[in-house]
């Protein structure tokens, strides 16, 4: 291939909407993720991996066919064998049909699962939405308590917390549940069929009229205003529940606010429902949210099981951090950072940096036979506290030069005490 055919090739650039995760930005993606993984095992949830695709009918009677999730954004393909796969828009679905798979109600409840990974929607890319979304999610499968509903809702708090986050409000409601959720629907279909709705929104509202109270276009929110709300028509269970839900939260200091007319983007939903909003993401705030689920088991061929899970965003709650001014990792590589001075320094190096290693400490070297001055600039570059300083003179004494880059101070250390000398610094 000549210069100039290589000047024609164009360069391929990632898909439009797909974020990436590069250093120094990709160490926060990666402890925003495992924090919220380390939340959910600290309360039992045990990691299940899902499928990236599964069969197109497990989301469209899953999720619900009204959804714009079904209607408007999977990504749905036919494979070799003309069998028709979608990439997964959300991850409930999914670990239900793996539960009724693998039997796993029929062992102790609830079933306590934890989940992350990417997930896809065709949307229209903008700041916090994009089509490959990073999510990690909760299941608790099998009891239907307000107990548990509490728990999930306080775990989903406290994950948010324990990444710093502080500037965003708790959202919640009561969607009923199969004994006064029909007459509800018939109130409110009767409201909105009086409406001048165009006719995709009819025919929306004749399918499950709930979502036309989560659309976003003014003219239809403003004709909406007064339609009836499923909170003033719960029937006495549904009512104590969510009474329940409410006082068990206020028992464990969960702030929360309750919005009758909140409506989350998946039909599955049933009595408890919230979502966590941050206000600093503009257009895009929920960072996470979920609900109870009874009957959706059932609805996809298992026993007739409740459940309850939330997801949590964790690409918007990167860009929450960022609104908020936090961060959770101090931007640093290495912990030390290896400088030899030529080739009996480097291959001892090698040595050292591997022990290092070993005992737990973020460690790395220099390569390519660098001068001093260049080394250390790479220690600098890699955020490292300490730098050693191997050279001929430390060989001959079995010592090593260790630089303490932020208190600007040295000292020898021999090196068969170097390892544990500096676990104990990086400890203090």
């Amino acid at each position: 291939m000549t210069v100039t055919d290589k000047k024609k090739l164009q360069v391929i650039t990632a898909p439009k909407g797909v974020p990436e995760y590069l250093p120094p930005v990709s160490p926060e993606f990666l402890a925003v993720r495992d924090m919220f993984a380390h939340q959910a095992h600290l309360a039992g949830y045990e990691h299940i991996e899902l499928p990236v695709f599964e069969d197109t009918t497990l989301f469209a009677r899953g999720v619900g066919e009204s959804t714009d999730v079904v209607t408007k954004e999977m990504y749905t393909f036919a494979d070799r064998g003309g069998r028709s796969v979608t990439l997964r828009p959300e991850g409930t679905a999914g670990v239900m049909r793996a539960v009724i798979e693998h039997n796993l109600g029929r062992g102790q409840l609830p079933v306590k699962l934890n989940y992350y990974g990417p997930f896809f929607r065709y949307e229209r890319p903008q700041a916090g939405r994009y089509r490959q979304l990073q999510q990690v999610g909760i299941e608790a499968i099998g009891v239907d308590d307000p107990a548990l509903d509490a728990e999930v809702i306080a775990l989903a708090d406290r994950s948010l917390k324990a990444i710093g986050l502080s500037g965003y409000r708790l959202e919640l409601t009561s969607l009923g549940d199969n004994n006064c959720r029909p007459a509800y629907r018939e109130k409110l279909q009767e409201f909105l069929f009086t409406l001048p709705l165009d006719e995709e929104t009819r025919h929306r509202a004749e399918i499950n009229p709930l979502r036309v109270l989560d659309d976003k276009r003014p003219e239809v929110r403003e004709m909406t205003a007064d339609a009836p709300l499923m909170l003033d028509n719960l029937n006495d269970e549904s009512k104590r529940h969510f009474d329940t839900v409410l006082q068990l939260l206020t028992d464990l200091g969960v702030a929360f606010e309750v919005n009758p007319r909140m409506v989350r983007g998946l039909d599955y939903y049933t009595k408890t429902t919230f979502e966590f909003v941050h206000d600093g993401l503009g257009a895009q705030s929920g960072i996470g949210g979920g609900g109870r689920y009874d009957g959706l088991m059932a609805q996809l061929g298992g026993q007739d099981l409740s459940g309850i899970g939330y997801a949590l965003g964790v690409d918007r709650c990167l860009l929450a951090l960022e609104a908020e001014k936090q961060t959770m990792t101090d931007g640093s590589r290495v912990a030390v950072y290896g400088v030899p001075m030529g080739a009996d320094a480097k291959r001892e190096m090698v040595r050292i940096i591997d022990q290092l290693r070993a005992a737990g400490i973020r460690a790395d070297m220099a390569y390519g036979d660098r001068g001093l001055k260049g080394a250390m600039k790479g220690a600098d570059k890699a955020g490292a506290r300490f730098a050693l300083v191997l050279g001929d003179r430390e060989l001959e004494n079995k010592t090593v030069a260790v630089k303490d880059l932020a208190a600007h101070e040295q000292h020898d250390i021999a090196l068969d005490e170097v390892v544990a000398e500096l676990g104990k610094r990086l400890a203090q």
